[in-house]
């Protein structure tokens, strides 16, 4: 009884606001402002794929200002891992999801889509559906996100194209933890040996070892010669204590906009996006996570945990 009581009074002191649209306004502001210093700076939101509809419902009206602030949409889970890494999506899970998907995609946007399996069967088939929908795809064969995958081989659409737009891409990987890599200089060399048209990586090697300009020049162009883009994780809807920006002793409510943690990620803690000071902390000055990315030479971001709205609506 007193947990419930405290999660209660957690979540009365929350403002009455349109939790979606000030995720909406908050990735709409993070594009403006880095478009300033990057001009053509690529933003890919994951997952809440509703916010393209300013009611939520595939039927909708077009969050026509928000559409505008990205260039792709990318998904988890479309074909497989909804309910467990290698377990086939629901149908209906899965239709619900390409309802939005496709309202994205035809205002000319790039759905990018993560689908988790590790069997070889099930991984040509991931690339197989999702290219009928036209759909660009990844087979992460572990949800950690720590591997180059062995298969396909060679990878699905390679090709030694020049890659300067998203539209452009036919394939790409998405490598969030490099643990499995002996040194930093093991993790880039791997990387640059391969030929994907896009890569998906985080700002830090280590929590103290961030990629550099030189490093993220390296890894823009493809092992068969072509150039390719490079686009940097970042997460907008939870903190996470292993990065720089954590102070010790922080704690839920101090600051103001620190919430929960996550059960499912240890580390991981909801945040209140729409107050000033989270977002000073992801972009605004020159010490924000924005800012890094920027300076590192990274082509775009791809921005992490926007469903966090869905708590807040609860």
């Amino acid at each position: 009884m007193t947990s419930f009581i405290f999660l209660a009074c957690k979540k009365n002191d929350i403002p009455d606001l349109d939790f979606r649209q000030e995720m909406r306004a908050f990735i709409e502001e993070i594009s403006d402002y880095a478009e300033n210093f990057h001009p053509g700076f690529i933003v890919i939101p994951q997952n809440a794929q509703e916010l393209v509809s300013l009611d939520g419902d595939a039927t909708g009206a077009p969050a026509t200002t928000y559409l505008q602030a990205i260039e792709g949409q990318a998904r988890e889970d479309l074909n497989y891992g909804y309910h467990g890494d290698g377990n086939p999506t629901p149908t209906t899970v899965r239709k619900y999801m390409e309802g939005y998907l496709d309202i994205i995609k035809a205002k000319d946007k790039v759905i990018l889509v993560t689908d988790y399996c590790s069997v070889y069967s099930d991984i040509q088939n991931s690339y197989d559906q999702n290219a009928l929908k036209g759909y660009i795809s990844f087979a992460a064969v572990h949800r950690e996100l720590d591997n180059i995958p062995v298969f396909p081989d060679p990878i699905f659409h390679e090709n030694d194209s020049a890659i300067n737009t998203l539209t452009q891409v036919k394939n790409f990987l998405y490598l969030l933890n490099p643990d499995g890599y002996s040194s930093k200089t093991h993790y880039l060399d791997s990387l640059r040996q391969t030929n994907y048209d896009l890569l998906i990586i985080d700002l830090f090697y280590t929590t103290s070892s961030q990629m550099t300009k030189q490093d993220v020049e390296s890894l823009k162009t493809k092992r068969s010669g072509g150039k390719r883009l490079v686009i940097c994780y970042m997460s907008i809807g939870e903190a996470e204590n292993y990065r720089y920006y954590w102070v010790p002793g922080w704690e839920f409510g101090s600051p103001v906009w620190l919430g929960d943690g996550n059960p499912d990620w240890p580390g991981n803690y909801m945040v209140r996006y729409w107050e000033p000071e989270w977002k000073s902390i992801i972009f605004g000055n020159n010490n924000t996570y924005l800012n890094r990315i920027l300076e590192a030479g990274f082509d775009g971001v791809y921005l992490d945990n926007i469903d966090t709205f869905e708590y807040y609506e609860e």
